[in-house]
């Protein structure tokens, strides 16, 4: 979050926190004749400039002054109230429940991770972390109709919901030799892809040396500390790594139309429900605290 005003909000902390939001048209714009008020919708939170050379080619993901609804000004999804260009709203389908559509911010990330990478139907894909995105990951390549996706996790709970939501295999990295156990599942040569969404060193080492020649690493996961890489164990087995950086216009619109479908099925992430006043205790302090028991906690701000 912006310490220092935001080249294009203006705004620094405090600010209003939730970039995961769905919610109800109340007003609408001049100039806006395609969406009626009383519209469920979603909102897809990047700021950008739509000037740089990124946002001109279209990749407003890794726009240079980008931001994001809830984390660089212009309200949040904890805000009574949201003013919001037109192009960042999207209208749920009618059978998605607006409980689920505040799911497809981080299913988005993991849809356009996917769509990035060089997977393909058939190949087999290691996934680094049990978390949120992880699990994302795992149900947009299930959707994908990938066969053999293996999660790396610690967690008890979490490899549980790694379970649930589709993986095929998953190892405990305290437990396992995760670089022997994902080579003897894929036939002795190790994954075509994998995704870290971790963001841990031990992982990224073992997730480089588990995937096959001219295999790639997906880096989805924001790093807290420096990482080092071996270039070594790169170029040797002409292996990619490469980073991902949220989403693309359209992302939003291909989670929701896979959820309307039924090809995505998310709403077990949602593992407590609750309301404003209990957001200290049974929110922040849940995911500090117990953090390995939740994926997402939904806060209903109006109810």
């Amino acid at each position: 979050m912006p310490t220092t005003p935001h080249p294009i909000t203006n705004e620094k902390v405090p600010l209003t926190l939730g970039h995961e939001i769905s919610g109800v048209v109340e007003e609408i714009g001049e100039g806006v004749y395609d969406i009626k008020v009383g519209a469920k919708v979603t909102i897809q939170p990047i700021i950008y400039d739509g000037t740089c050379g990124a946002c001109r080619e279209g990749y407003i993901n890794c726009c240079v002054n980008n931001g994001w609804v809830g984390l660089s000004g212009w309200g949040g999804g904890l805000s009574e109230h949201v003013v919001i260009p037109r192009k960042a709203v999207y209208e749920i389908p009618s059978n998605v429940s607006m409980e689920v559509a505040a799911l497809v911010e981080p299913l988005a990330v993991a849809w356009h991770a996917v769509n990035i990478s060089p997977f393909k139907k058939g190949d087999s894909v290691l996934i680094l972390g049990g978390g949120p995105i992880g699990l994302a990951v795992v149900q947009a390549l299930k959707a994908r109709g990938a066969e053999k996706i293996i999660v790396s996790e610690m967690a008890p709970r979490r490899k549980e919901f790694a379970k649930q939501f589709g993986a095929h295999y998953v190892l405990d990295p305290s437990k396992d030799d995760v670089v022997a156990r994902v080579r003897e599942i894929c036939d002795q040569q190790g994954a075509n892809v994998a995704f870290d969404a971790a963001g841990v060193q031990a992982g990224l080492d073992q997730a480089i040396q588990a995937i096959r020649a001219r295999g790639t690493l997906v880096n989805i996961a924001i790093w807290e500390k420096t990482a080092t890489i071996t270039p070594n164990w790169l170029c040797f087995r002409e292996r990619k790594y490469m980073g991902v950086a949220t989403y693309q216009d359209g992302d939003f619109q291909d989670v929701l139309d896979a959820i309307s479908s039924g090809r995505l099925q998310p709403a077990s992430m949602i593992t407590r429900k609750i309301q404003m006043d209990e957001i200290e205790e049974k929110g922040f302090k849940a995911l500090i605290n117990d953090k390995d028991n939740h994926v997402k906690i939904l806060v209903e701000v109006s109810p």
